[in-house]
């Protein structure tokens, strides 16, 4: 079975480590979108979603997408990435027999966190609970990664140094045939530094009410003939 390459996006969409050490990063070439935009509407390519831009381009906001991964970046504060695969016969079958809860478990053990580790070998998973109530069950997972911020390059970096460890809150769940990843990015953790002052719990509040925002944004769509 394929990978589902959600943190590949976010790999190549990263700053590199030359520009965060203070070299010239050459500039990037605008990439077509394999989506479309409507005003201020993103429609993903499959058709599973759409969703209200959260990023502006007076700030920087760009977006990045493969035919299942969209990535929303602007230049201060902001990285959040959608990622809707459709289930194939596997994907379903692993969900009849194991119960929402525990394929949800299984989905971001095996292929989101394995993911992430591809691109930063030292990812953690922090803590992470199932919710019930949100989106008829979601998994929401926080996990660490050293040296895995999209902004590094607004790091000033010390020879020799510690990386800093940012922090991602995801929220996995399953509409219409299809699984869906939302990831977050814990901004200030890594552009506060000496001055970050909060603590895991509230750390974990923060990213829980960004997810929320996200999905406040995203309307879906049953594929035809359901």
């Amino acid at each position: 079975m394929r990978r589902f390459p959600l943190a590949l996006l976010i790999a190549l969409t990263a700053p590199s480590l030359l520009c965060a050490q203070g070299e010239p990063e050459p500039a990037p070439e605008s990439m077509p979108l394999v989506g479309r935009v409507e005003g201020r509407t993103y429609f993903s390519p499959t058709g599973a979603f759409k969703v209200t831009i959260p990023v502006l381009p007076e700030l920087g906001g760009t977006i990045t997408d493969t035919e299942n991964v969209v990535t929303f970046q602007d230049d201060f504060n902001t990285h959040i990435s959608i990622a809707s695969f459709p289930q194939d016969a596997t994907q379903r079958w692993e969900m009849s027999t194991r119960g929402l809860k525990d394929y949800l478990v299984y989905f971001f053990s095996n292929y989101v966190l394995g993911d992430f580790r591809q691109s930063f070998p030292d990812a953690s998973i922090e803590s992470a609970k199932f919710v019930p109530s949100a989106l008829d069950g979601s998994l929401i997972t926080y996990i660490l990664l050293p040296g895995g911020s999209m902004f590094m390059d607004k790091l000033p970096m010390i020879a020799g140094g510690p990386m800093p460890v940012a922090k991602r809150g995801n929220q996995l769940f399953v509409k219409n045939g299809h699984i869906f990843v939302i990831s977050i990015e814990l901004t200030e953790r890594v552009l506060e530094r000496t001055t970050y002052k909060k603590t895991a719990a509230e750390e974990d509040e923060l990213l829980r009410q960004r997810l929320a925002e996200v999905v406040i944004r995203l309307q879906f769509t049953k594929p035809a003939g359901k």
